[in-house]
């Protein structure tokens, strides 16, 4: 279950393009997952590069009980798709 705050989604919205609802369209299961080390954050945060509408998006996320809570949803920056293409070329060769 995808859950999060509406006043996080509405800032998302204007910041981003793109609603916090559309988190469960990314595949969890085809979608790159990395803790999200960034900063001290008083939670464990965590990335996930995943394909939404033919494009990289990457998600921020955190787990509270069985409730997947996303904190941002955005296209992801140049920079992150020659990184994630980098691994997914690495995984398919071996």
């Amino acid at each position: 279950m995808i859950g999060f705050d509406p006043d996080k989604d509405a800032a998302n919205i204007a910041k981003h393009g793109v609603s916090l609802r559309r988190a469960g369209d990314v595949v969890f299961e085809e979608a790159l997952i990395e803790a999200d080390e960034r900063f001290g954050y008083r939670e464990s945060r965590w990335l996930a590069y995943g394909d939404l509408d033919g494009r990289l998006h990457v998600l921020v996320f955190t787990r509270r009980d069985d409730i997947t809570r996303a904190i941002s949803l955005r296209k992801a920056n140049h920079r992150e798709v020659r990184y994630v293409e980098g691994i997914r070329r690495v995984r398919s060769s071996s």
